[in-house]
């Protein structure tokens, strides 16, 4: 072969920067008196990236991370697709978990990571859609 694939190489630091992320997320959000209930949870639909209780509410986490505030910054990377699939999968996990979607108390929201990965700014959007 005369070219490197360097393929696997990327997915391998994305995908170790996204769980990075999730974890400073899921520590940030403990310390606020949140409770994990799972990781990752993949659907058809897609993935949620955090499942937390605060309180009796299902708290579903979107968490996005970006190295600089250019082009809105990690909370404009939340797209309107991304909350359609986000809701659908949110539908599934209570559906999945015999949960009545219309009683159950939850929320969705969105934790942006900016800057420096070691130690980025946290905004935490509560109810963001």
């Amino acid at each position: 072969m005369l070219w490197k694939d360097n393929t696997s190489a990327n997915e391998t630091s994305s995908s170790s920067k996204g769980q990075l992320t999730e974890s400073y997320a899921q520590q940030y959000l403990s310390k606020q008196g949140l409770i994990l209930i799972e990781r990752n949870f993949h659907s058809r639909q897609g993935e949620i990236d955090l499942i937390m209780l605060d309180g009796d509410t299902y708290v579903f986490i979107e968490v996005k991370y970006r190295k600089s505030k250019e082009f809105g910054g990690a909370i404009a990377a939340v797209s309107a697709s991304k909350q359609k699939k986000i809701k659908q999968c949110v539908t599934f996990y209570l559906h999945q978990n015999s949960l009545n979607e219309y009683n159950t108390p939850c929320r969705v929201d969105v934790v942006a990571l900016e800057g420096d990965i070691t130690q980025p700014d946290v905004t935490w959007l509560k109810n963001a859609f």
